[in-house]
């Protein structure tokens, strides 16, 4: 967001705070920053009333009456005693005042209205003349713990959205009704693509058959897309010892998201990552030069303890599938191979209608180089190469501080869906790390050990994640290639049904899926029902086609008339092999 709308969402949660102290003044502020589609305030009520959705409505109108008054900021620097005299008996302030002054840095209060606030700045400089009543509304309540520490006091969170204007603010609303009709947690069940079941846990997500059809279309066209440019397929298990995952440091980095499973004499963690087996497999072999690159390519399954409040339908699971590859390559050969992956997912994302838009960013370290593995040397080297790839490939890249993995920097691509929403999703990382770790070599040209570089590389993601966003991407009506049902066969009416088999039998023995509705229903029935199932290809029958030997075509688009059978087949089989 711009500094100044940031600026302006974060007056307005002054103004929020000003306006629910006006309603409830047994109420303590804590904190309330801008967020990327408006702003917030956590406060605690205590045991007194607490405001509901319809209360936001009275607060909103508040903040309505209070803007024109508010006319501009003043500040104030004051010691700590001062500061916590403004918020008697608020214990989060104080807190936060002890830690301002611990760090000895200065203590602000910014004042505007009649309401004063601890703050560090960063307001509309006149509110009244610079935000439009018309700009914001209240959103919701929800539940948060101060800090977000679940050992602490859950507090009620007040969201507010804002924009530039009320057109903007418009548009954004417009486009979140539409992100809610194309909730995947909504569509997915409505389609018979997945389930939630309680008996088998949160993030476990089972997968029907149609479900099963589309990830299988998916994992397909990914490894079409790697077996022509040098890759190899492997597998492994879904556990291993402890002692893997305290060699290659995901132990330390990830103790509390790893699963733990006992045998009868040893320990194993249900393995959250790949790359470690990976390695395992590469240092089996002996290989020279020669040999380089050596390529991995495995849909895997992996598996993290995320906290249940956080996981979410397909896209935050405990059961992560990653189509996940490893390149065990030279130094010198890292731009080459980044090039050949930036090449995969071009090709992939251009066909899932996704490249306008996209862009990379080139996650680095931050300043705190105890959270990384491996020397300065070693990064200085990985971060440049990466940096140098995405420069040779014309990419959309920025450098962002601390989102490096802890074992190297990445370049991840970041995907815009059908109603513009952002999604981080294809990702590749340079690590000079691992390979040390696990003592990997090859033999160079003057018989010497050699250290390769390993790139990890994820097209989709994880499978669970990318179904989510193709699922709201595509609203549920996926194109031919992808959907689970490609052509429903309607007969008109009963009496037709023998012809209706007849297409039917000739479209699934040219390879298509297809189904039959010979339900004793009316044909506009039948259509609707199709339609619902965002089946994209409807062939109707009747005694004209059966005469004729055509089909009545219907697509999402509108109808298309009677077409020659073998003709209607031909061009979705052709569709169907272009993915388009």
């Amino acid at each position: 967001m711009s500094t100044e709308l940031e600026h302006k969402r974060h007056t307005l949660a002054h103004l929020l705070a000003a306006a629910v102290l006006g309603a409830y003044p047994h109420a303590k502020t804590t904190l309330g920053p801008a967020i990327d589609d408006g702003f917030y305030y956590d406060i605690d009520f205590g045991i007194g009333e607490k405001p509901n959705d319809e209360a936001l409505k009275k607060i909103e109108k508040q903040m309505r009456k209070l803007l024109p008054s508010w006319k501009e900021f003043t500040h104030e620097v004051v010691t700590a005693d001062e500061a916590k005299s403004r918020f008697p008996g608020n214990v989060y302030k104080h807190e936060l005042i002890d830690e301002i002054a611990a760090r000895g840095e200065t203590i602000t209060l910014y004042t505007c209205g009649n309401f004063t606030d601890l703050c560090r700045g960063g307001h509309a400089e006149h509110p009244n003349k610079e935000i439009p009543d018309d700009s914001f509304v209240l959103d919701r309540i929800a539940g948060a713990y101060w800090r977000g520490n679940e050992k602490n006091p859950m507090l009620t969170r007040i969201y507010g959205l804002a924009f530039e204007s009320k057109a903007t603010l418009d548009t954004y609303l417009t486009a979140r009704e539409e992100a809610r009709k194309r909730d995947h947690k909504k569509l997915g069940p409505e389609l018979k693509l997945f389930t939630i079941s309680p008996l088998v846990g949160a993030g476990l997500p089972l997968l029907q058959p149609k479900g099963a059809i589309i990830r299988r279309e998916i994992e397909d066209y990914l490894w079409e897309l790697h077996a022509h440019v040098g890759y190899s397929r492997v597998w492994t298990p879904h556990i291993a010892k402890e002692d893997l995952y305290q060699t290659s440091g995901h132990a330390a980095k990830f103790g509390d998201e790893l699963f733990r499973v006992s045998g009868k004499d040893e320990k194993f963690f249900l393995k959250p990552m790949n790359c470690p087996h990976h390695m395992q497999i590469y240092a089996d072999n002996q290989f020279s030069y020669r040999d380089m690159p050596v390529r991995y390519f495995e849909p895997a399954t992996v598996y993290r303890d995320e906290k249940t409040g956080q996981l979410g339908g397909l896209t935050r699971v405990r059961s992560i599938t990653q189509d996940d590859g490893h390149l065990f390559c030279r130094e010198s050969q890292i731009g080459a191979e980044v090039s050949s992956i930036v090449g995969i997912i071009t090709r992939f994302y251009t066909t899932m209608g996704m490249m306008d838009g996209y862009w990379v960013s080139l996650s680095v370290r931050d300043a705190d180089h105890s959270k990384y593995l491996g020397s300065d040397a070693v990064w200085a080297t990985a971060e440049g190469a990466l940096e140098e790839a995405a420069r040779a490939n014309n990419l959309h890249y920025r450098r962002v501080e601390g989102e490096a993995t802890f074992y190297g920097p990445k370049l991840d691509f970041m995907f815009k869906d059908a109603i513009g929403r952002q999604w981080q999703l294809a990702t590749i990382q340079c690590d000079f790390n691992l390979p040390e770790r696990f003592d990997l070599s090859y033999v160079n040209e003057r018989g010497e050990k050699e250290r390769p570089v390993v790139i990890h590389r994820a097209i989709s993601g994880s499978l669970e994640r990318f179904m989510g966003v193709l699922i709201e991407h595509y609203a549920g009506a996926f194109p031919l290639w992808l959907s689970p049902v490609q052509v429903a066969v309607l007969p008109v009416s009963e009496k037709h049904n023998d012809y209706g088999y007849a297409v039917l039998a000739k479209l699934k023995e040219a390879g298509l899926r297809a189904e039959i509705d010979d339900a004793n229903e009316s044909l506009g029935k039948k259509i609707r029902n199709a339609k619902t199932s965002k089946v994209p290809y409807i062939f109707v029958v009747g005694e004209k086609e059966e005469t004729t030997g055509t089909v009545g075509v219907e697509t999402r688009a509108g109808s298309e008339g009677a077409q020659p059978l073998d003709a209607s087949i031909d061009r979705l089989l052709q569709e169907y092999k272009n993915r388009t």
